[in-house]
């Protein structure tokens, strides 16, 4: 009797507690009903994508394998990232056993929002999943399904990472989280591991099924959002600033208590119009952590109302100065002695004022992007700053 009234007990404070969740993630609930996730014992949905080696690939590739994990995972979401040493891991420890392993990005890139970029130096489109397999030397089929979303829709993840693992006959057998932490520290249950481990030895799955953590799978529907956001952003006030001598040192000195990165330039220098764009949207990822950003226009006081207009289009919102002072020398050692070419010129401080990224010439974004990211402090995710600085 006891058990039976528990048992409803706890029947009940499910329902509750996700009549609750979904009162609180009305989004996300949604999205978990109009995407369900593929049932245990189905048959793999069939899929041909793009690949990041340039070819297309499809279900039927793959038949040879004995078990065959497909991970839906990105770019942009830490916890991803995260995982994708382990992931490395995975396709080593299991080469020549059989097993076959295929990671999907199922996010249409049109649905990321640029504040949902604060932890990563690209998105999810096809060529950044280049740039950053290329980056992390994936050793894995790593497939692009933004533009329709039909393989993701076939099987539901609902959150990077999310696994299913299919046998011989492709039959899911597992599906759910690699393992029990995004922490690699704290990992005490290895699902994934355990779930190929047992259909290799002919045994059923113990555990066929778990929760998944992660950023959500940004769908479609959601690109509604990201236009919003970008109005919002564009919609800002745009300023400019005449900067002298003393206000120039101050910057150096970086007093902010945040990594600031420093971007001067010029209307009529070729290459700063070209990468003016890419510093805008790095500071409009990064602007929600510990990050700020001052862009100092080298033109002459006079040339005040073009740098204006020019900043106005770029819907510049981030503090912006221009040279108080038509001794542009002075004002070039004010700021940094050792400065004595053109622009651009951008640098990356500390803090401290320590300086972490120095350029004179075409900024390398990606590389910069990373610097940061390496550099940013990480309480509020922990093992973040270790990812991106290669620790």
């Amino acid at each position: 009797m006891f058990s039976i009234r528990r048992s409803f007990q706890i029947a009940r404070l499910s329902v509750l507690s996700a009549a609750v969740f979904c009162t609180l993630s009305a989004s996300v609930c949604r999205a978990q009903e109009e995407h369900p996730t593929l049932t245990l014992g189905a048959s793999a949905p069939g899929f041909s994508l793009p690949g990041i080696d340039g070819k297309t690939h499809s279900l039927d590739e793959y038949k040879a394998a004995k078990v065959l994990a497909i991970v839906f995972t990105c770019d942009h979401c830490p916890t991803a990232q995260l995982y994708e040493p382990r992931l490395k891991k995975l396709v080593e420890d299991y080469t020549g056993k059989g097993v076959q392993f295929v990671m999907i990005q199922p996010n249409d890139p049109d649905a990321v929002r640029l504040d949902e970029l604060g932890y990563t130096d690209v998105s999810d489109s096809l060529d950044d999943m280049k740039v950053r397999a290329a980056y992390r030397h994936f050793n894995f089929p790593y497939l692009y399904d933004g533009a329709t979303q039909e393989t993701a829709r076939a099987y539901g993840p609902k959150a990077t990472p999310h696994v299913f693992i299919f046998d011989a006959e492709r039959k899911l057998r597992f599906e759910g989280r690699i393992d029990d932490s995004q922490r690699v520290s704290l990992v005490k249950r290895h699902d994934a591991r355990d779930a190929i481990d047992a259909l290799l030895a002919g045994k059923p799955v113990a555990v066929a099924h778990t929760g998944v953590f992660g950023c959500s799978t940004k769908w479609k529907s959601k690109s509604a959002s990201r236009i919003e956001y970008l109005k919002k952003v564009e919609a800002e006030p745009v300023t400019v600033t005449e900067a002298d001598a003393d206000a120039l040192k101050k910057l150096r000195a970086n007093g902010t208590g945040k990594l600031l990165l420093v971007n001067f330039w010029a209307t009529w220098c070729g290459p700063c119009v070209v990468e003016f764009p890419d510093l805008e949207t790095t500071y409009r990822m990064f602007r929600n952590r510990d990050f700020d950003m001052v862009t100092v226009a080298t033109n002459m006081p006079d040339e005040k109302p073009g740098v204006m207009k020019f900043l106005q289009k770029q819907h510049a919102s981030s503090k912006n100065l221009i040279f108080g002072s038509t001794d542009t020398y002075a004002l070039q050692a004010a700021f940094d002695p050792k400065w004595e070419s053109g622009v651009p010129y951008t640098i990356l401080l500390g803090p401290d004022g320590k300086v972490l990224y120095q350029q004179t010439g075409d900024l390398d974004v990606m590389a910069v992007r990373r610097v940061i990211l390496a550099n940013l402090p990480d309480p509020d995710y922990i093992g973040h700053r270790a990812y991106w600085a290669g620790q």
